[in-house]
């Protein structure tokens, strides 16, 4: 019976179905989080003091990245489970549910989180990735991938410890050990949850659905795009309606538009193809993780720098604010190109042309309205898109050709 209930439980990697419709509701939860994660810089960058906000800056906004990549790792460990695992099984069903829930009681507290509301998070953070390797250790009877699951359940547990603690201590000290904990659950991806004793695994030999998993990248980059557009309304809603406002306004739904258009030709639409091609699906789905993270984080600036510019159009900016206007686009096009390679095995010029262009006009953008920097980056974007549509014009839809 145990032996069973794991074979039904692990499918044949050829057997990938569409997303699940609890799924696409888990996705929905980031849309909110994503909004928070927003807030939390904006409050860094636009409400502090002139005169600290350089420095601030700097350190509000590697919170805010401890805190998303948190997110992120939530979801990641997620969307590879139910890309490994059946997702209508019902404790694979279980696991998502249990991950909406603490992904919700995330995102209420990231704002606070490195004041009264950290142990929320913490606890929630800690819930949601020690129950995914306990279940499935449960689930999974005696079959193979256990061994896994529980060398999982271990680093989880261990590093679930400096979580709640940190969650005990003042701000600096709780960045310390939550820094610490992210960053060696990062590194246990990376090199396979090695443990004394129970050994590691290898990535390329991991089983996946490879185009199950690729739609739920092209998903969350979906969310993410999503709550661009979602900042811009919700920044231009109260008002005032002037001319810079709706100005500023446009630009961000000119450039959402062209951040969608650049990711979807043509490496964002076939993925799944690619990781279908690949003789490693799991290296490559791996890979467009820490892709998709990247592109992540470019979207949450440039939502940022979307809020700052319809509140501030004709101010002349603080140095960080330019940052988030120019260098969300900037993280954007690194992680578009690292998609290009991935799934082509090459990277349009393009791509590192308009990143560079965009670096160099930073200093000088700093001295001007807040406008203009919105203007040139969807201009720069937009020569991308045209460049895009010119090489894909009159040719076959290019296939994939994953280096992996």
């Amino acid at each position: 019976m145990a032996r069973a209930g794991a074979r039904r439980l692990v499918p044949a990697t050829e057997a990938a179905g569409r997303a699940t419709f609890l799924e696409l509701f888990f996705d929905l939860v980031f849309v909110f989080a994503l909004t928070r994660i927003s807030a939390r810089a904006f409050e860094d960058l636009a409400l502090e003091p002139v005169g600290t906000q350089g420095w601030t800056a700097v350190t509000g906004g590697g919170k805010t990245l401890l805190l998303l990549f948190a997110l992120w790792a939530v979801w990641q460990g997620t969307a590879w489970t139910t890309s490994r695992y059946d997702p209508y099984h019902a404790w694979v069903q279980v696991i998502v549910m249990i991950a909406l829930v603490a992904s919700m009681v995330m995102g209420v507290a990231l704002i606070r989180a490195f004041r009264e509301t950290g142990m929320a998070f913490a606890v929630a953070y800690v819930v949601a990735q020690v129950s995914r390797p306990l279940i499935l250790l449960i689930a999974l009877g005696d079959h193979p991938h256990r061994r896994l699951k529980l060398r999982m359940l271990l680093i989880f547990a261990s590093t679930g410890v400096l979580w709640i603690v940190g969650a005990l201590l003042p701000t600096n000290p709780r960045v310390v050990l939550w820094t610490t904990a992210l960053t060696l659950e990062y590194l246990a991806v990376r090199f396979g949850w090695p443990v004394p004793g129970l050994g590691r695994s290898t990535t390329s030999k991991w089983d996946i659905a490879g185009e199950h998993l690729a739609e739920r990248y092209q998903q969350f980059f979906l969310v993410a795009l999503g709550e661009t557009i979602l900042v811009a309304g919700l920044s231009y809603s109260p008002g005032p309606y002037g001319a810079g406002q709706t100005t500023a306004f446009a630009l961000a739904l000119a450039t959402s538009i062209l951040l969608w258009r650049i990711y979807v030709q043509r490496a964002g639409q076939i993925l799944g193809e690619a990781v279908g091609k690949a003789r490693h699906p799991a290296t490559i789905g791996r890979s467009a993780a820490d892709t998709h993270l990247l592109m992540t984080v470019g979207l949450t600036g440039t939502a940022i720098g979307y809020e700052l510019t319809i509140e501030h159009p004709l101010v002349h900016p603080e140095p960080a604010w330019v940052v988030m206007v120019l260098g969300g686009p900037v993280l954007f096009l690194a992680g578009r190109a690292r998609l290009e390679w991935e799934v082509f095995s090459r990277v349009s010029p393009s791509r590192w042309i308009a990143a560079l262009v965009l670096l160099a006009v930073l200093p000088i953008l700093e001295h001007q309205p807040m406008l203009i920097a919105a203007a040139v980056a969807a201009v720069v974007l937009g020569a991308v898109a045209v460049a895009d549509a010119r090489r894909a014009r009159g040719r076959p839809p290019e296939a994939a050709a994953p280096p992996f």
